[in-house]
């Protein structure tokens, strides 16, 4: 075989409260393409050759050359999960130029490992609502404490129903992940820890049980979202003007600047609402279903 394509899905993560820790795979997807023995010009971008390094220590397959190309349908630096589909495309394409020597839950803790956290690597991987638990410490990590290893990530998925509809309002702002996380706090109040906790247990046994309604409330978060407006200063008004028509709630996706909302009906209602209410910048709005089937190998040559 010289030749691979796969199919990997956006995701929009932590769903409020659930920081670092839950996620839904989108149907809006980035197509990796490697060819092997191809000599790559220019260089590969580190972003590959660090998935590439790690696939092939992890295996200790014999090392190839390999070029790669993406056609793109995830926005980068949205809090989508883009940087998620290229690094699970470059893993799950040389797992199958190598013959599949990994398994999929391997290849999932591979590219958490390289995300430094799971939430975008398992709804990417195995697609639907996805909750993560990873052995070590959070990702919000104090001074001196060790890095933790994310290959005892542990995963639960469940199906999502194709009557959710997801609204993505995409503005014409990158946030990158690490300056979204250096603004965080140290320390948060007990009282909002224990809040985080029965809105993240609340999204999830929505999800879980398929009673959708039962998500409308559930969303608040104290962990991120109140300091990453800071980066996203439209947030709190396009949230409130997503519910006020007609939305189960809405949330910054991932780290921004995305910010997604979940409703049963009105989508196009809900994405006008949401534009005007962001009237002050660029943006544009996405409307998606969940994706229940995950990364998948679209061609082989």
């Amino acid at each position: 075989m010289q030749q691979v394509t796969v199919r990997v899905p956006a995701s929009t993560s932590n769903l409020g409260p659930g920081y670092d820790c839950l996620g839904v795979a989108l149907r809006l997807h980035n197509s990796v393409t490697l060819v092997r023995g191809k000599t790559p010009r220019p260089a590969h971008p580190r972003i590959v050759s660090d998935a590439a390094e790690r696939f092939f220590k992890q295996t200790r397959c014999h090392k190839f050359s390999f070029s790669f190309s993406i056609a793109e349908q995830v926005p980068r630096c949205r809090g989508l999960g883009s940087s998620a589909t290229a690094r699970l495309g470059i893993l799950l394409g040389l797992n199958r130029l190598s013959g599949d020597p990994l398994d999929r839950l391997t290849l999932f803790r591979l590219c958490a490992e390289l995300e430094g956290h799971p939430d975008n690597a398992a709804p990417a991987t195995f697609g639907g609502f996805t909750v993560t638990r990873s052995d070590g410490f959070p990702a919000v990590r104090f001074r001196r404490l060790p890095k933790p290893s994310l290959l005892g990530s542990t995963v639960q998925r469940f199906d999502v129903s194709s009557r959710l509809h997801f609204v993505l309002l995409i503005p014409e702002i990158e946030i990158s992940t690490s300056e979204a996380r250096r603004i965080l706090p140290s320390r948060i109040s007990y009282i909002a820890a224990v809040e985080n906790c029965a809105n993240a247990c609340a999204v999830t046994a929505a999800f879980a049980s398929q009673n959708y309604e039962n998500l409308r409330g559930s969303f608040t978060d104290h962990l991120h979202q109140p300091f990453r407006s800071k980066l996203v200063p439209f947030l709190s008004p396009v949230i409130e003007a997503a519910e006020e028509a007609g939305a189960l709630g809405a949330f910054l996706s991932g780290s921004g600047s995305a910010i997604c909302a979940i409703t049963l009906k009105d989508p196009d209602k809900i994405a006008l609402a949401m534009r005007r209410a962001a009237s002050s910048i660029c943006s544009r709005t996405i409307l998606a279903r969940a994706d229940n089937r995950g990364a998948e190998i679209l061609t082989n040559h």
